[in-house]
């Protein structure tokens, strides 16, 4: 009984450490605030807590106690859908939406994200209970195992979860705005249609714009996808700001592909005007799950 004890307070700290591991409290607000940093930490405490359990209900051949890992299971896709629905709500209110993909993609990293700390306790617990019950190590020997074992396996799960950033794929080059009458072009590709003398000149004096370039012809298709494009001009609004109110729709960012090219142009009017920190942005932001599948098919047929 004393083992056990041992064996569920390693397995839930470092189930809780796993979770409190992967928590981001950056720019864009989840879970930045109180509300839900609380919830997210509390439910990473109900995943070690289970994790934590799982192993000793095993040995002591309590079967159906392990069926409570199916019913978390079920709590945390609701988790996902309570995210998704908290993010939805509040997408009317974002100058520059997230879009449905970005959001999908976010819930679906923080239902994962329990899993983590599952997976991070149950792990702890298995190697507790092999070093401490069945090789007859002394509890400072398992403790150390375990708690050794514990971070090595949420590094590894952060490393599977940790999302491949633009720059990885693309060269993100500035790129010239100009106009064609009242046409808004940047590297020679056609955005949009401006008709006030007054947002051209906006365009000219305080714009940015940018060009995309694919590193390899299989990741063509990340680029064109219109969730990441999304994401990409989300990301660079919230982080440099943009000048633009709701009923301002000249000044919406947008990207366009450039046929010639395969690469992605896009214009913007920020707040702060600063291009080399535009570049990093873009470089930085993360490739959605939905985008990153599109052209794995290709790869191998070069």
């Amino acid at each position: 009984m004393g083992n056990y004890v041992y064996l569920m307070s390693c397995s839930f700290f470092m189930g809780i450490f796993a979770r409190l591991y992967m928590m981001k409290l950056d720019y864009r607000q989840y879970p930045t605030y109180p509300q839900g940093f609380i919830s997210h930490i509390t439910l990473g405490i109900i995943a070690a807590s289970l994790g934590a359990v799982a192993v000793p209900s095993l040995a002591e051949k309590e079967f159906s106690a392990v069926t409570f890992l199916t019913l978390a299971a079920q709590q945390f896709r609701d988790v996902r859908n309570m995210e998704r629905q908290s993010l939805d709500n509040i997408e009317d209110t974002e100058i520059v939406p997230r879009g449905m993909a970005y959001i999908e993609d976010i819930a679906k990293a923080f239902e994962a994200r329990n899993y983590m700390a599952i997976l991070t306790a149950l792990a702890t617990g298995m190697v507790f209970y092999l070093s401490s019950d069945i090789f007859s190590m002394n509890n400072s020997v398992s403790i150390s195992a375990s708690v050794i074992s514990g971070f090595v396996v949420a590094r590894l799960l952060k490393t599977m979860l940790t999302r491949d950033k633009v720059g990885e794929v693309a060269e993100v080059i500035p790129a010239k705005i100009e106009f064609d009458g009242p046409l808004l072009m940047v590297n020679g590709v056609v955005i949009m249609n401006v008709g006030l003398s007054s947002s051209r000149e906006r365009y000219l004096k305080d714009g940015l714009g940018v060009e995309i370039i694919p590193k390899d012809p299989n990741d063509i298709g990340i680029l064109s996808n219109f969730g990441q494009r999304q994401v990409i001009a989300h990301n660079s609004s919230v982080q440099l700001g943009i000048k633009k109110d709701a009923d301002e729709p000249d000044f919406a960012p947008i990207l366009r592909r450039n046929p010639e090219k395969e690469s992605i142009v896009m214009p913007i009017i920020p707040i702060k005007k600063d291009e080399s920190l535009l570049i990093e942005i873009i470089k930085n932001t993360p490739i959605i799950e939905s985008a990153k599948g599109k052209t794995n098919f290709l790869k191998g047929r070069r």
